[in-house]
């Protein structure tokens, strides 16, 4: 298997994504193939050990950057030559079998739907995360690709959502939710009416499991296993777990190192609150993939270090794996006749 990356993408380019993706040849065995300026990409890989897997590292050249404040849409015309931009054409082309990038979320959401295009039928491609809940996992669906929404839009995240989490979360009969203001049938705006109301009729005819509205504070409780909703509520809910998860670190930590009983109390407890740091830590999911493009697309975190770089490797061969694009492909047509 091949997976491309952007190596010049993101807050740590090229060095961690250079060392994370020579990590994942080494244990995952994989072919990796780093996109971006040759001559910087090669100076990192120098750095790193390459025994065994000097045929497996391949290096292509792109002289151009994206940067984080680039216009997502003017990329595809002023930097066409940018790491990011060549590893999608190579995704397009048949160069290899995933990519992975760390870069700008909005340039590479826009290049993935130009470049190696949507799933014919899908309306829109969406970031799906899944957030850690101490059991499988809930991915939030979505979260920040698409701030307008139709309902429409929701009931094929609903499908999407449903294949990932079946055949890489695995959960074997997915539940959906649709994120509320409460969880009564009739709560929410006209919108939210009629994206329950549709959703519902999926899952009358045997197509989902959706089991109704959900209050942002059961997010994280296994309640469901796929949460939709649009992407400005979606964003402002992954955010606002960030910032918690965040709040909650620091003041644990201040707080077990304030006086000589809390530092004891923390030696007692460390294998735990290792367990705790590791659960909260971004870099163990790795990225976020990108549903509803016709080939794999993985977006890492703006700040991916090496670990979180192979991690969202690891996520793109399972994604790879599980075939998930096909399933997509293959039910299309079922969701847009559970619309009429």
């Amino acid at each position: 298997m091949r997976i491309i990356v952007d190596a010049m993408g993101g807050d740590n380019a090229p060095a961690e994504i250079v060392n994370g993706a020579v990590e994942a040849a080494h244990e995952l065995g994989v072919d990796i193939i780093l996109v971006g300026r040759e001559e910087e990409v090669r100076g990192c890989l120098s750095n790193t050990n390459l025994d065994g897997i000097k045929d497996r590292i391949t290096v292509v050249n792109a002289s151009q950057v994206v940067e984080m404040d680039d216009d997502p849409t003017g990329v595809l015309r002023t930097k066409k030559d940018s790491s990011m931009l060549v590893a999608l054409n190579m995704l397009k082309n048949g160069g290899g079998d995933a990519c992975v990038s760390a870069g700008s979320t909005g340039a590479l959401l826009s290049g993935a739907t130009l470049i190696v295009k949507r799933v014919r039928g899908i309306r829109r491609a969406a970031l799906a995360p899944v957030l850690p809940n101490g059991k499988k996992g809930v991915m939030l669906i979505d979260c920040g690709a698409n701030v307008e929404c139709t309902p429409e839009y929701l009931l094929q995240f609903a499908y999407m959502g449903s294949f990932y989490a079946k055949r890489i979360m695995g959960c074997e009969n997915p539940r959906v939710s649709l994120l509320n203001v409460g969880t009564e049938d009739t709560k929410g705006s006209e919108f939210q009416k009629r994206c329950f109301a549709e959703l519902r009729k999926a899952s009358s005819e045997g197509h989902i499991n959706f089991i109704g509205n959900m209050e942002a504070r059961d997010m994280m409780f296994d309640v469901a296993d796929v949460v939709v909703t649009d992407g400005f509520s979606g964003n402002v809910m992954l955010k606002s777990i960030e910032g918690t998860a965040k709040y909650i670190s620091a003041n644990l930590k201040r707080m077990l190192t304030s006086d000589i009983h809390s530092k004891l109390g923390a030696i007692l407890v460390k294998n735990k609150l290792a367990e705790l740091k590791k659960l909260l830590d971004p870099s163990e999911a790795g990225g976020t993939a990108l549903l509803g493009i016709s080939k794999p697309v993985i977006k890492a975190h703006g700040s991916s270090d090496a670990r979180a770089i192979k991690n969202a490797i690891v996520q793109a061969i399972s994604f790879v794996n599980a075939n998930v694009v096909n399933e997509i492909i293959e039910n299309v047509d079922l969701m847009t006749i559970a619309l009429e």
